[in-house]
C-alpha cells in the first residue's frame, strides 16, 4: 500500500513538472553531528539531502494552481527524525520521504480573492512567536523550518486599499480521526503609513473535549516608530471543557538595524497562559509560561553574515543559544554553519531539568520511560536556490 502511495505521488508530480510554468525550490545538503545526553549516544552522525519543489501553473489570467513537493533522504541520526515527522521508507543505506507540502488553487476575482486546498494560512505580525497564529505556528528554534499547511478555503475581500477583510475555514488538526472539528473565522487588517493592525475570530466546532466549541479571539499590532514594534494576543476560550486549553497567550517584541542595516537586533517576549499540555500552539513544546527570544545578526558585505540567537525559559532557566553563519560563494549557492547548545541548572551543577536543557523524558513505544537528548547540536550545509 505504501508502495502504491508513493508510485501515485511520484507519477502526479511528474505530470506536474511537465505541466508547470514556474518552477523553483531550494536544495539543502547537510551534515550533521551530536552530543547525546541520557540515553542517546554520546556521539553520532548524519546526512540529509532535502529538497523544496515549487510548482505553478496558470490558467488565465485570474487563475492559478500551486503545488510543493518535499523530497528527504536521510542517514544516521538525521534519518530517525525523518522517520518519526513524516511518512518514509527506511532502505538498506538511507530513509527516503517524499511529502505534498502544498496544493491549492487562487482566483484573483474583480472584487474578491480566493484560494483553497492544501495551504498556509498566517495571522499576526510576531517574527519569532506569533500566538495568533494558531494555524500554522512557527518554531523560533529552527527559524529556517517551512511550517506545514492546512486543508482549508479563504476569501478576501478589499473594499478599500488598506483594508482586507477574509473569511477562512481550515480543516481538523487530526485529519485520521472521524470525530474532528472544522475551524471557520474571520480576519481583519487595517494598514496605515507607519503601522498596522490585525483582528480575528475563529470557532473550532463542537467535540466530547469541547461540547461548546473552542472559540479563539485574536488581536495583533506592529508599528514603525524608529524602533519596529510588535504585539500579538490570542484569547483561547473553552466553555464546559474536559480539557484546560483556555487562557491568554502575548507576545510583544522589537527589532531595530544600526549601522545602516548592517547590525539587525530583534527581541521577542512570549507569555503563555495555557495550563496544559494539549493546548500547544506556538510552533512547539512549550509547556511553561514565559519566554524571551533575541538574536543578533551582522552583515560583513552582501555575501557573510553571522547571527547569534537563543531561547530562554524563565521558569525553569534553561536556555538554548545558537550561531550560524552564512557565507554566499556565488549567486544561488550559499555555505552555513549552525551550532546549537542546550543549557539548564542540571548543566551548571544543579538538580532541576529544565524544558530547553539537554534531557528530555521520552515514552518508548512498549509505555516505558527513558531520557534522551543532545548537549550540542552541530549541522554543516550548502544551500542550493534554483
Amino acid at each position: 500500500m505504501k508502495r502504491f502511495f508513493m508510485l501515485c505521488v511520484f507519477t502526479f508530480f511528474s505530470v506536474w513538472c511537465l505541466l508547470a510554468q514556474d518552477i523553483s525550490g531550494i536544495l539543502d545538503s547537510t551534515v550533521n553531528y551530536t552530543a547525546g545526553s541520557g540515553d542517546t549516544p554520546a556521539h553520532s552522525f548524519g546526512l540529509e539531502e532535502y529538497a523544496n519543489i515549487r510548482l505553478r501553473i496558470r490558467t488565465g489570467e485570474k487563475a492559478s494552481f500551486f503545488a510543493a513537493f518535499n523530497l528527504i533522504a536521510a542517514a544516521g541520526n538525521s534519518a530517525g527524525s525523518v522517520l518519526a515527522s513524516t511518512a518514509a521508507a527506511g532502505t538498506e543505506n538511507y530513509a527516503a520521504a517524499m511529502e505534498l507540502e502544498r496544493l491549492y488553487f487562487r482566483i484573483n476575482g474583480d472584487y474578491i480573492d480566493t484560494e483553497a486546498g492544501l495551504l498556509r494560512m498566517n495571522f499576526g505580525y510576531g517574527q519569532a512567536w506569533s500566538p495568533s497564529d494558531f494555524l500554522n505556528p512557527r518554531n523560533p528554534l529552527f527559524p529556517n523550518a517551512r511550517p506545514r499547511g492546512v486543508l482549508g478555503m479563504n476569501a478576501a475581500f478589499f473594499p478599500a486599499d488598506s483594508l482586507k477583510i477574509m473569511g477562512f475555514a481550515a480543516g481538523p488538526k487530526e485529519p485520521l480521526e472521524s470525530e474532528s472539528g472544522i475551524i471557520p473565522g474571520l480576519s481583519v487588517d487595517k494598514h496605515w503609513d507607519r503601522a498596522s493592525l490585525q483582528a480575528l475570530y475563529a470557532c473550532e466546532t463542537p467535540l466530547d473535549a469541547s461540547p461548546n466549541g473552542i472559540h479563539r479571539f485574536g488581536l495583533s499590532l506592529k508599528a514603525d516608530v524608529e524602533l519596529g514594534f510588535t504585539a500579538d494576543a490570542l484569547y483561547t476560550l473553552n466553555p464546559g471543557n474536559a480539557e484546560d486549553i483556555e487562557g491568554l497567550s502575548v507576545g510583544a517584541g522589537f527589532d531595530y538595524n544600526f549601522f545602516g542595516g548592517d547590525l539587525y537586533l530583534l527581541f521577542e517576549y512570549l507569555f503563555s497562559g495555557y495550563s496544559s499540555v494539549s493546548s500547544l500552539g506556538h510552533g512547539g513544546s512549550w509547556t511553561n509560561h514565559h519566554y524571551l527570544y533575541g538574536t543578533a545578526l551582522y552583515r560583513f558585505n552582501d555575501f557573510c553574515n553571522v547571527s547569534l540567537s537563543t531561547v530562554l525559559c524563565f521558569d525553569d532557566w534553561s536556555f538554548s543559544p545558537f550561531a550560524t553563519i552564512n557565507y554566499e560563494i556565488f549567486q544561488g549557492v550559499t555555505l552555513n554553519l549552525t551550532a546549537r547548545f542546550l543549557f539548564d541548572q542540571k548543566t551548571f551543577g544543579g538538580s532541576k531539568a529544565g524544558e530547553l536543557g539537554p534531557v528530555t523524558i521520552v515514552e518508548n513505544p512498549d509505555g516505558s520511560f527513558s531520557e534522551k537528548g543532545a548537549k550540542v547540536i552541530i549541522n554543516a550545509g550548502a544551500r542550493l536556490r534554483f
